[in-house]
């Protein structure tokens, strides 16, 4: 996707160092980052100059090169890989992305490992983009059924980020938009703002911005209103993990969204790569929901006169708050998983139909 016209991806591997667009700074600076150990690669993700569940396993996989190229040792690596895994409890692709690598890894040579471990990445960040694209082509099908149906504007409601920026290209949420935008399809994006960390605002909205999309920036708890308001045509979100049943765990205010969608009869879609897929658990309680430092909600970031990132407080000294950064979609809530491999029912039937 583009930035300033040049196309981009989130993260690459370039003279033994991982490159990151680092997110703490969008939308007002545009800064690409060296990781150049597994340590940097840890902290990237735990202060979410990356973020979105397929870029943190992507992280994850070059971390583990990272390690490699700074002590090929296997206890080092499994050190390394325990450590990734912890970095950030929910999304499910960290894990996965982890495993995976380590799987590759184990019982290496130490002359080849570097090698192998620099495909096996590279092939996980590939797979990612590819996967995320034909996401896009699927949902873009929805899409082009409701323009259809109407003369004019498509109106599409999406909640935090689950663009280009959150994956390595395209995005998974936003790839439909971007299919159908492509194609010629008039749209328009209402983007939630996501509080704490404004993720709509900050970054969906500065991407469909970018491409040339039109949108605009809400409030969170506004989404219910243009509903009724016959003002939203379809909902797409992404997940960090989605359940072998269908539940979907997503950033906290989801679950809202997909209330007033049902109320409202609103088609509610949730787009995520098979990645995401927590084939394991079938019981949402059993998911670790992440709860992140209380100075997120009772500070706020934004830019100065002088063009520089400034944090202040906007709650009262006293005041105790709780940051809970995910919540639980119910199946039933979900009208449909866009998925690589197409459109299935958020059950575990249809996605067992659509994962032979």
């Amino acid at each position: 996707m583009k930035v300033n016209g040049k196309n981009f991806k989130t993260i690459w591997f370039e003279n033994d160092k991982v490159k990151i667009i680092d997110q703490t700074k969008l939308p007002h600076h545009f800064v690409i980052k060296d990781l150049f150990s597994v340590k940097d690669s840890i902290k990237a993700i735990k202060t979410m100059e990356v973020r979105g569940a397929p870029l943190i396993g992507a992280t994850a996989a070059y971390g583990l090169v990272l390690a490699i190229i700074e002590n090929n040792d296997l206890s080092f690596l499994k050190k390394a890989s325990d450590d990734l895994i912890a970095s950030r409890p929910t999304a499910i692709n960290l894990k996965w992305a982890v495993d995976r690598m380590m799987k590759k890894l184990i019982g290496v040579n130490n002359q080849d490992i570097l090698k192998i471990a620099l495909k096996e990445a590279k092939d996980i960040v590939d797979e990612d983009i590819e996967f995320c694209k034909k996401i896009g082509l699927n949902g873009l099908k929805i899409i082009e059924e409701i323009a259809e149906k109407k003369e004019d504007t498509v109106n599409i409601l999406t909640h935090c980020n689950a663009g280009w920026l959150a994956t390595i290209d395209w995005g998974t949420a936003t790839s439909p938009i971007y299919h159908a935008h492509q194609k010629g399809i008039k749209l328009h994006v209402w983007v939630d703002e996501t509080r704490p960390r404004n993720q709509g605002a900050n970054l969906t909205s500065y991407e469909l911005n970018e491409e040339g999309i039109s949108n605009t920036v809400i409030t969170d708890n506004a989404g219910g209103i243009l509903m009724q308001r016959g003002q939203v045509d379809m909902c797409i979100v992404g997940t960090d993990r989605t359940l072998s049943n269908g539940d979907v765990c997503n950033k906290v205010g989801t679950y809202l969204k997909a209330l007033a969608a049902k109320d409202n009869n609103v088609p509610f879609y949730v787009a995520l790569p098979s990645s995401t897929i927590d084939w394991n658990i079938n019981d949402h309680k059993k998911i670790p929901i992440e709860e992140r430092n209380s100075e997120e909600l009772s500070h706020v970031e934004g830019i100065d006169e002088n063009n520089e990132i400034k944090k202040v407080r906007i709650y009262p000294q006293k005041s105790k708050s709780l940051n809970l950064a995910f919540d639980i979609t119910p199946a039933k809530l979900v009208s449909g998983l866009i998925t690589e491999k197409g459109v299935c029912e958020a059950s575990k039937k249809g996605l067992k139909e659509l994962f032979k």
